[in-house]
């Protein structure tokens, strides 16, 4: 636990930084999904769910949550998941 009173306080916003950042990273994870199973299965909205899903990463990785690599890797992924797709 901790002693001084700025530790307290950091101790409360470390916790609630933890909060925000979970959920952008919830948000991220759960469009990265949908828009994942959507292109495997062939649906036509799955371009929709991509878009949706980049901003999503774009903004996490402009506010920090996540990083620039990360950002990168997981559009990368999408995108040559719907390239394979698109061309068979």
């Amino acid at each position: 636990m901790p002693n001084t009173k700025s530790a307290k306080k950091e101790l409360r916003k470390s916790k609630k930084n933890q909060e925000y950042n979970n959920k952008i990273k919830d948000n991220v994870k759960g469009l990265f999904k949908k828009s994942h199973k959507a292109v495997e299965a062939g649906d036509k909205k799955a371009a929709d769910l991509i878009k949706d899903a980049f901003r999503a990463i774009d903004k996490a990785a402009q506010k920090g949550v996540i990083d620039k690599n990360t950002r990168n890797r997981k559009k990368s992924r999408l995108h040559a998941k719907l390239n394979k797709i698109a061309n068979k």
